[in-house]
């Protein structure tokens, strides 16, 4: 079965195609990084207006690519949420708008869930139960999927998500945006030893996440440094931040993996692409226990994983109305 995926969730315009969940017969993206590099974030109104422009080029590319025309699809998926609204509604309702013209099954995909399923397009043998961790700019959550393919939310952030994290720290110490590839260029020369960062305490014994801590400490050690006249130490600084990040990430993992009793762990989302995280996960989880991580080009927001998701639903028999709409704030996992 051929599945045309499409993502639009926020800066990224993404159109792929997958056979059987499985192989990815093309990929495109279109990414926004250079236009909103200038504003130091994503303005979401040129964002919205950037996808009403690539969608269709990035579409036909897909298909071009693939070697295939749109008569040759089998089923069609598209991003409904979480993620910004008017990027959102770009990409949905193309998707719509198709499957009604060619009368094909429709499948609204969770972006979080599709993120992690980025996994099983790179390990098609991996199965569940296991831990699943999705860090990016706008997500950090922490869930567990049953053998039965349930999710269990076990943890979130409270305040700012990791990659949220990354680039506010990036900002604070003037290196531009985005802040995750420069913060971990930067770490490189950086001591991740240098400078003694806050810890994050709740008082219950929960798996939440919190940054925004970390975050203001920095802040207020680079306004103490140039008050002083000094020279801000940005390579340490962004070393030591890295540093706290992988192991609050880590810890939550481990617990995570306790509390459970699974033997495997799949990460998904930006941040996840993040080498120096990758290393100190695998060098802190236990021998026993099974890591994965998607190629580098499937961490970042992209139409590949929507597909693999999509093919998992289909199997699963759960597809989606056209009226569906566009879900900003959806979460992976809705309380009953």
């Amino acid at each position: 079965m051929l599945i045309l995926g499409i993502e639009t969730s926020c800066d990224e315009t993404s159109a792929a195609i997958v056979k059987d969940g499985e192989k990815i017969l093309s990929n495109v993206v279109s990414s926004q990084v250079e236009i909103h590099k200038k504003f130091g974030g994503i303005v979401p109104e040129i964002a919205s207006r950037k996808h009403i422009e690539m969608i269709i080029p990035v579409i036909k590319e897909s298909l071009k690519k693939a070697n295939i025309g749109l008569q040759d699809i089998d089923a069609i998926a598209a991003t409904f949420g979480p993620g910004l609204l008017g990027s959102l509604l770009v990409g949905l309702n193309v998707a719509k708008g198709i499957s009604y013209a060619r009368g094909l099954p429709f499948i609204g995909i969770n972006h979080l869930e599709a993120h992690l399923y980025a996994n099983f397009l790179c390990y098609p043998s991996l199965s569940p139960p296991l831990i699943g961790l999705v860090i990016s700019g706008g997500h950090t959550e922490l869930v567990y999927l049953s053998k039965k393919r349930k999710y269990e939310t076990l943890g979130t952030t409270r305040d700012d998500a990791i990659g949220e994290a990354f680039d506010k720290v990036a900002k604070i110490l003037e290196l531009g945006y985005p802040g995750g590839p420069i913060i971990e260029k930067a770490a490189k020369k950086g001591d991740p030893e240098a400078i003694n960062l806050p810890s994050v305490h709740f008082k219950s014994n929960t798996l939440d996440f919190s940054f925004s801590g970390i975050k203001t400490a920095i802040l207020y050690y680079v306004k103490e440094i140039k008050k002083r006249g000094g020279l801000v130490p940005k390579e340490d600084i962004a070393a030591s931040f890295q540093m706290k990040a992988a192991q609050i990430l880590t810890e939550r993992v481990l617990k995570a993996i306790s509390l459970k009793g699974t033997k495997k762990v799949i990460l998904g989302g930006g941040v996840s692409s993040n080498l120096f995280l990758r290393s100190f996960l695998r060098n802190k989880i236990p021998s026993d226990v099974e890591i994965f991580f998607p190629s580098l080009e499937l961490c970042t927001d992209n139409a590949a994983m929507v597909a693999a998701c999509a093919w998992q639903k289909i199997k699963e028999g759960k597809f989606s109305s056209l009226f569906l709409n566009a879900q900003p704030n959806l979460k992976l996992v809705v309380e009953e």
